[in-house]
């Protein structure tokens, strides 16, 4: 068949030409792009053309070939989703989406897959055993709650499994060995969907290990290698376990390999321009890797554990092997420029689109004028389509073009409504435009410059990891409200008054104990540190520190009052933006808003118009764009004519700040300077007279704004960026300056949500707690220490024009590393930085790393500070077990903050056991990808820094007496009573306290009905928080849709957290019940409403009585379902005599 070389065929266009081969063949096209972007860009050009035409996308694995890590979970499952798809019979006419390293690379054969699917339909028998085995041959893995795709969990008769594909995880649900339902179901909620008749699995890996896959793979690895003695992967294989990275040695498995053109044996092949250039270099890239690892198998004296490479002619296609896949086929290559004419040749009649980068860089041409022009000329010819990265995006071109007197333009979904004129605005993320014979297409980029988006991803919910975050494992430290600090011991069913009773058993100093019934868990809260005093049960210590605090907080909260107060009354000058000119600076920013970004930018506005000084503070992850609500709030100051000052703590930030903020106001009448000890005398001088005399607008820099000889003529707004980073005496200079300026505050200091909730009518705070939409997400390995991967990482980052930051967790470990750089990757030089270095030292060596004089930065945790460099993309965390969390999270965050793709390579040591806490962080964090829960993470953060400066002082000493969470608790109450004028003697107790109920009824979540502890602790967490009936049924149904039935129980627990709620307003801190009655005791021993008590008794016409501070209630109660009843019945009478004696008070 015939290889066609297709012209004029730009990016965009493509599109078209693939749908037009689609229709004339009547068939099947497969796609191959030349990387992962590409093929999103073609996916998405795709669906703007034709939304009706089934896609399918084949991504190639995310990992180096000869890695030690497998390819991402999702990635697998994609691949073996459409594959899958592609032998059971999908679509007529579809296009499969590839890239080139994906159709270079061999697959299981079609045989495989036709016989490695598991049906079952409801109703009919299944052999439980059979899908089990099926299961774990098929590479899934077994976990406690299905969170992504390749997880199945087994609950009794009720199995979770999460296929491969976008549909989400199904619940089958067993009677006997009959599958009795299926049911599909949100992985964030774990609430069903939607029904199934029928379940299809397909496997959700391309390696399967069955009994003839491991005695075949035995066979392969002895004849290729030989002897195989302490090799870690022969081992876990031979025991039939799937270890990280096996897919690597995907021939040895398999009989025969296919590649993905055997799966369409007609379909045409159309390749992206550059595939071949691509594929070459891949291949060579394929041997080169080979070769290292062959050589690192013979090398003695390693750091790591054995590695031994499968020949790279088994598993990918070389040149030849590459033309034979094609052979007989309708190829067409296509080349964005028109091609010389000749045999083969066409020209598809498509041209690159006209970019408007000299009229962007020019001072005194208006741009938007330019792209008005340039679209009435071309309007003569057809229609004009300009394609926006957002739905925000195009209301701003149209704003703009509107104002340029094209008024008019048409909001479109897709090409098919393009009509045969006029103008169209569509929201298409398309990188460049294009012209062909009557359509002209202009793509903002064109416009506007680089835009660095990608479409939002299906957010996980942040929650679910949170709750794994702060669910209490044994041996965590907590802090019970009266007894104070104790160790966390686990889960014991204690026999009480005959009925079984769940408890938590805590330890206390001196190897006391204490039972905690579940349904009173919220008494405790995480400590928060990992070590720390036990307290001892029935002190008076603890009481004692309690109360200290107690005066503590009260003051400091009175104090963020007063503040808040004071700046109520003084006046500012009210700031409003310049219309045009604001949108037009608007648009400039690369990125897409997120939600929080607009929310604080309309605060920030808002204060500026509102004609009181603004301090407002902003609190975001470093990179997710708090720079940019500050530009915006610079520019309408420095546009109102009023100066602005920026003020950073180290002279890099500084440099980086000012390098932004010079870039974003070019071509605006406006003067923007720097000031700091990089900037020579002569230029510091300067600039220091242009502030005193007024010409400069914009002036940024380190503490120098600070000196005494520096002063303003009318400064009108103050950006302080890291304000915890500056000194008393920088603070008090700050304090004066501020007096009736408009005063902005960037911290990356996450706040605790809880905290931020009670601060946020004290001080005006605003949140970026989103990152910017997916900049591409880093990919995250998480392997053993291994040489030749790591002297591949840094060397590919410094081919690839980039830097790398090596990151130890000790400064001892430090000299290790830097010995292993010399010699095992001498061709990049390093720098080592840690934080006992002179502070000038530090800066400059820091400086030197950011103008790009090294290619690695050696360094300890002092990097996870703030360092915002574009072009270090590749970050190495050495023993990353040992790093907290929320740590490891603000490292990896580093990097990953251009166009190019960033890589974390978390190391730990080869061979080592890891403690389960390391091992379930790193886990989290590998599956952190694609969630933007660094903010949430570093809120719950594990090891809390201290919760936040905000009052400058440092509380981190006195929330180390109590606890993080009680902490906040204490300090959110103290806020709450102040603003409502409650607080003014300090009531001891506080409101933690909870009801104790002995009713001699079982209360526990049995453990055959949840057999997982963490999950089961987890529920009793919640419990605890839920109080209407509303919330306690709808748990319940959440209950029966993840477990099954509910046992009788369980039932009872949620009665009791009930009864637990109602004694808790009646002010009962007692309540024991038995066949014969109750017994109440008050909170305090007092009834606030005495008059409501004393009807009460009367009521019970002489069955109640007071006895020595209890009430006696007399009853016959002749089953546990009427003692609960009951009981419920005498607390919601008291609950309503407090709530009668409240209203009458308030009403008298």
């Amino acid at each position: 068949m015939a290889n066609i070389t297709v012209g004029g065929a730009p990016e965009g266009f493509d599109a078209r030409l693939i749908l037009d081969e689609c229709a004339k063949t009547g068939g099947a096209v497969i796609h191959v792009a030349r990387d992962d972007k590409r093929m999103a860009a073609i996916e998405a050009a795709l669906r703007f053309h034709a939304p009706d035409m089934p896609v399918l996308r084949f991504p190639a694995w995310d990992c180096l070939p000869y890695d030690r890590v497998s390819p991402n979970a999702d990635i697998s499952a994609a691949r073996m989703a459409s594959l899958a798809m592609l032998v059971h019979g999908g679509p007529k006419q579809f296009v499969m989406l590839t890239t080139i390293s994906a159709a270079m690379q061999r697959l299981p054969a079609r045989e495989v897959l036709k016989t490695a699917a598991f049906s079952a339909q409801v109703g009919t028998r299944v052999d439980e055993e059979a899908l089990r085995g099926f299961l774990v041959r098929m590479g899934f893995s077994q976990a406690p709650t299905v969170t992504e795709p390749g997880d199945y969990a087994i609950r009794g008769g009720i199995i979770d499994i999460f296929p491969p594909g976008d549909a989400g995880p199904v619940r089958l649900d067993f009677f006997g060995d009959v599958l009795d339902g299926a049911r599909r179901f949100d992985p964030a909620s774990q609430r069903t969907t939607e029904t199934l008749d029928i379940v299809e699995l397909a496997p959700v890996s391309e390696v399967i290990l069955d009994e003839a896959a491991i005695t075949r793979f035995r066979q392969n690895y002895r004849i290729e290698f030989g002897q195989t003695a302490d090799d870690p992967l022969y081992e876990a294989v031979s025991a039939g376990r799937k270890t990280q990275g096996i897919e690597h040695w995907l021939p040895f498995f398999h009989d025969r390999l296919e590649v993905l053109f055997d799966y369409l044996p007609k379909a045409s092949v159309t390749l992206d321009d550059q595939v071949t250039p691509t594929r070459v270099a891949r291949f060579e890239g394929i041997m080169d890797q080979y070769e290292t690892r062959r050589i690192a198998m013979v090398q003695k004296g390693r750091m790591d554990s054995m590695y031994k490479p499968v020949p790279p002619g088994l598993l990918y296609l070389d040149d030849s092997a590459w033309s034979q896949a094609l052979a007989g086929r309708r190829v067409l290559q296509f080349h964005p420029l028109p091609q010389a004419s000749g045999p083969n040749t066409i020209d598809a009649g498509g041209r690159i689109g006209r970019n408007f980068a000299p009229e962007r860089q020019s001072e005194n041409l208006s741009l938007f004028k330019a792209l008005a022009d340039h679209i009435r000329a071309k309007m003569e010819k057809g229609p004009v389509v300009v394609a926006s990265y957002s739905e925000g995006a195009r209301e701003r071109l149209d704003g703009l073009i509107s104002d340029e007197g094209l008024v008019g333009a048409v909001h479109l979904r897709d090409m098919r409504a393009v009509g045969k004129h006029g103008l169209h605005l569509a929201v298409w993320a398309l990188e460049q435009g294009y012209e062909c014979a009557n359509l002209t297409v202009i793509s903002e980029q064109d416009v506007l410059g680089d835009r660095l988006i990608r479409a939002p991803k299906k957010r996980r919910k942040a929650d679910n990891f949170l709750t794994e975050a702060q669910s209490l494992a044994a041996g965590d430290l907590v802090v019970h409200v009266d007894h104070g600090v104790g160790r966390f011991l686990g889960l014991e069913v204690v026999t009480a008054a005959g009925a079984a009773h769940e408890c938590l058993l805590l330890e206390y100093a001196e190897g006391a104990k204490l039972y905690l019934p579940v349904e009173n868990i919220e008494l405790l809260s995480r400590f928060g540190h990992e070590e720390g005093l036990l307290d001892r049960l029935g002190g008076g210590a603890w009481q004692a520190k309690k109360a200290r605090l107690k005066e503590r907080i009260r003051e400091m909260a009175e104090r963020l009052i007063r503040v808040a107060a004071e700046r109520e009354l003084r006046s500012a000058p009210m700031l409003e933006p310049a219309h045009h000119a604001w949108e037009a600076f608007s648009a400039r920013f690369p990125y897409q808003e997120t939600d929080d970004q607009l929310r604080a930018i309309e605060d920030v506005l808002a204060d500026l118009s509102s004609g009181r000084p603004m301090d407002r503070l902003i609190c975001g992850d470093v990179g997710f764009g708090k720079t940019e609500v500050a530009m915006r709030a610079a520019f309408v100051a420095a546009m109102a004519g009023l100066q602005v000052a920026v003020i950073a703590p180290t002279t890099l930030l500084a440099r980086q700040h000012y390098k932004s903020f010079a870039e974003r106001f070019r071509g605006f009448p406006l003067e923007v300077r720097a000031l700091s000890r990089f900037v020579t005398t002569k230029e510091a001088n300067a600039t220091r007279d242009g502030m005193a005399r007024g010409t400069v607008d914009v002036v940024v820099g380190t503490h120098a704004l600070l000196a005494k000889g520096v002063g303003f003529k009318n400064l009108g707004l103050l950006i302080i960026d890291e304000e915890q980073h500056f000194g008393v005496a920088h603070k008090e200079r700050l304090k004066q300056l501020r007096s009736d300026v408009h005063v902005l505050t960037l911290t990356a200091t996450p706040i605790p949500r809880t905290l931020q909730l009670s601060l946020s009518g004290v001080r005006d705070l605003s949140i970026i707690g989103t990152p910017p939409v997916d900049r591409l997400a880093i990919r995250t390995y998480v392997s053993e220490f291994d040489a030749v991967t790591i002297r591949e990482a840094l060397l590919r980052e410094h081919y690839r024009g980039g830097q790398s930051f090596y990151v130890v967790p000790r400064i001892t470990d430090l000299p290790e590393i830097e010995a292993f750089l010399r010699e095992q990757v001498p061709e990049v030089s390093y720098v080592v930085a840690h934080g006992q270095m002179a502070a000038g030292e530090l800066d400059d060596r820091m400086n030197a790393f950011y103008d790009g004089k090294f290619d690695v930065l050696l360094a300890t945790t002092i990097v996870e500070s703030g360092l915002d460099i574009p072009t270090a993309n590749t970050m190495i965390v050495h023993r990353s077990d040992m790093f907290g969390l929320s740590q490891l999270y603000q490292i990896r965050g580093r990097v990953g903050r251009s166009k190019t793709r960033a890589y974390a390579y978390l190391t730990t040591k080869p061979r080592a056991k890891l403690t389960p806490a390391a091992e379930k962080r790193l886990r989290v964090l590998g599956s952190l990808d694609t969630l933007g829960a660094g903010f949430a993470l570093a809120s719950q953060d594990l090891d809390i820094r201290g919760a936040g400066n905000l009052l400058g002082e440092e509380q981190s000493g006195q929330m180390r007496d109590v606890g993080y969470e009680l902490y906040q608790q204490m300090l959110e109450e103290a806020i709450a009573k102040i603003r409502t004028g409650e607080l003014e003697g300090l009531s001891d107790a506080g409101d933690a306290w909870a009801p104790q109920l002995n009713l001699g009824v079982p209360v526990l979540i049995p453990e055959d009905y949840v057999p997982d502890l963490d999950v089961r602790l987890g529920l009793y967490r919640r419990l605890s928080n839920l109080h209407s009936k509303v919330e306690l049924e709808g748990f319940a149904a959440e209950l029966i849709d993840r477990f099954g039935k509910l046992p009788k129980e369980v039932n009872t627990l949620l009665l009791v957290v009930r009864i637990k709620d109602m004694c808790k307003r009646a002010g009962i801190s007692r309540l024991d019940a038995g066949p014969k009655g109750a017994t109440l005791q008050f909170h305090n021993d007092s009834f606030a409403s005495p008059q409501g008590l004393v009807e009460f008794i009367q009521a019970q016409n002489g069955l109640a009585k007071v006895k020595d501070n209890k009430i006696v209630v007399r009853r016959d109660w002749k089953s546990d379902a009427d003692k609960i009843k009951g009981a419920f019945a005498i607390a919601r009478d008291l609950a309503e005599k407090l709530l009668a004696h409240k209203k009458a008070k308030k009403r008298g």
